[in-house]
């Protein structure tokens, strides 16, 4: 039997169907397996037919699903209003938000798979909506599976950065392992959800209390949660309250079959359902892009660190291959799996630099009128240290002569002085939000995960390029220039 034929009958409940990692994994869940039972999948929206016509329009309609478009031509649309069922709700909420109770029903006698893809992924976002979403969201979904009366399997999409980085000195291997309850990267400091919560919404009354206006708030609040983050030892909110919502998984699961996936930093697909679909900036993706429009003139990131990426689509081959094998006779006691690339085949800051340069200079983007921009190399900005004198010399010292040049000559160079304005405050955030990652000392380990290849190749009859994600099969060079940089330029200037 394989991973298809075990999906034929199924019925699975997504959350965060509108997101980027989940749109793969409903595509190709789809396209390979048709006789699926339903799959009910979950939007943030106040009533069904806004769910309705967000999954029509930021699903469905997207490009991804070409394939499974042409594959059922004017069938298409019947097809999928037999497969899928949208559910509009908010994982923040109790029982995801879902208030007919006759769906809800429904939901606890059909699911045999919940797989939990909803979450907030900004660095920086307000630590209020990043706790209710990534930390409450994980209870919330993890309550529902437990009502489930046929589950196989919860999946809880993670991310390997909850695992911190190593403090100083040389690089450490990350293990896959769970975090206990109370657990800090900092083990000097007992971290308390309970009370974390309490503070969270003391912070919030007060600063209601001061009637201030929403912006100020929002500010308040986004700093809030990198100071409680980085009191524990996480880089900024968004593994901070990912963390906190493992915690809560694998301490509450009793008998839920659970499984946790942390990917690394997701780039665009490398081959299924075609190569180089992505949606968004993501992590070094913002890099990339801000370089190849000139708008840095640095590429950030100590030479010798190793980016770690993994291509969309092999982590949702990792997803359905754990669901397969954690649902079979062969159940393994390992249960969380780091889906990553710096062990096994590592891409390093200098390569992805060398990279970018040749694949701009060959293929340069455009400006507004229509003109190649021409980058230069770009300085390797090694260390922290290093980006601020970059900064002084670069940007603020041109910024503090064009200043006093536009008070003598009646603001003649206003437009140079907005524009370096814009491009230094760009940097500085790209730099403050990407500094954990592009100077990473740390590797992942992923002996779990590579226990899951090896059963592909094992007792399970599975077509190793329809299920692979061995980050070994990646040439980075081919990867990056021919599908993931062009993926990821086409799809920007949409």
């Amino acid at each position: 039997m394989n991973s298809q034929d075990f999906l034929k009958g199924k019925t699975i409940l997504v959350t965060g169907a509108a997101g980027f990692l989940a749109k793969v994994f409903v595509e190709k869940i789809l396209r390979i397996q048709p006789e699926i039972q339903k799959l009910y999948l979950l939007l943030r929206a106040s009533n069904t037919d806004l769910a309705e016509n967000r999954l029509r329009n930021e699903v469905f309609e997207i490009d991804l699903f070409r394939v499974l478009r042409a594959k059922w031509g004017e069938n298409f649309s019947s097809f999928i209003s037999k497969k899928v069922v949208a559910i509009a709700g908010d994982v923040a909420i109790e029982n995801l938000g879902i208030k007919d109770e006759k769906l809800k029903r429904e939901i606890f006698e059909e699911i045999d798979l919940l797989v939990h893809f909803a979450a907030s992924t900004k660095f920086d976002e307000r630590f209020d909506i990043l706790m209710a979403v990534n930390t409450q969201g994980a209870l919330h979904a993890l309550n529902v599976a437990k009502n489930c009366k046929r589950i196989k399997a919860f999946v809880h999409i993670s991310t390997a950065y909850v695992c911190g980085d190593a403090k100083d000195g040389d690089s450490i291997i990350l293990r896959e392992n769970p975090f206990e309850m109370g657990e800090s990267l900092k083990g000097t400091s007992k971290l308390d959800i309970h009370e974390e919560m309490n503070l969270l919404e003391r912070k919030l009354a007060e600063l209601q209390a001061m009637n201030v206006d929403e912006n100020t708030i929002t500010c308040a609040m986004k700093d809030y949660g990198m100071e409680r983050a980085n009191l524990y030892g996480w880089p900024n909110t968004y593994t901070f309250t990912k963390a906190m919502g493992e915690m809560l998984l694998v301490h509450h699961k009793d008998n839920v079959p659970l499984i946790i996936i942390r990917p690394t930093m997701i780039t665009s697909t490398n081959k299924d359902p075609f190569p180089g679909w992505i949606e968004g900036l993501r992590t070094i993706d913002s890099l990339i892009y801000a370089y190849g429009h000139g708008k840095v003139k640095c590429f950030l990131g100590n030479p010798k660190t190793v980016i770690d990426a993994i291509p969309a689509d092999m982590v949702i081959n990792c997803v359905i291959t754990a669901i397969f094998i954690h649902s079979s006779n062969q159940r393994p006691k390992n249960f969380i799996y780091h889906i990553s690339s710096s062990l096994r085949n590592p891409l390093k800051s200098s390569d992805l630099h060398n990279i970018c340069h040749r694949y701009f200079m060959k293929t340069p983007c455009v400006n507004q009128n229509g003109k190649p921009i021409i980058i230069s190399k770009g300085i390797p900005v090694n260390s922290f240290a290093v980006f601020n004198i970059y900064v002084l010399v670069r940007y603020v010292l041109l910024l503090m002569i064009l200043n006093l040049v536009n008070k003598i000559c009646r603001h003649s160079f206003q437009d140079v002085y907005e524009k370096n304005s814009r491009n230094l405050r760009m940097l500085q955030r790209l730099a403050k939000l990407y500094k954990p990652y592009v100077f990473f000392k740390s590797i992942f380990d992923d002996t779990n995960t590579e226990i899951l290849r090896m059963a592909t190749k094992g007792y399970l009859k599975m077509e190793n390029e329809e299920f692979n994600f061995d980050p070994t099969s990646i040439d980075w060079t081919d990867y990056m220039m021919n599908t993931h940089i062009p993926g990821l330029i086409k799809y920007q200037t949409r």
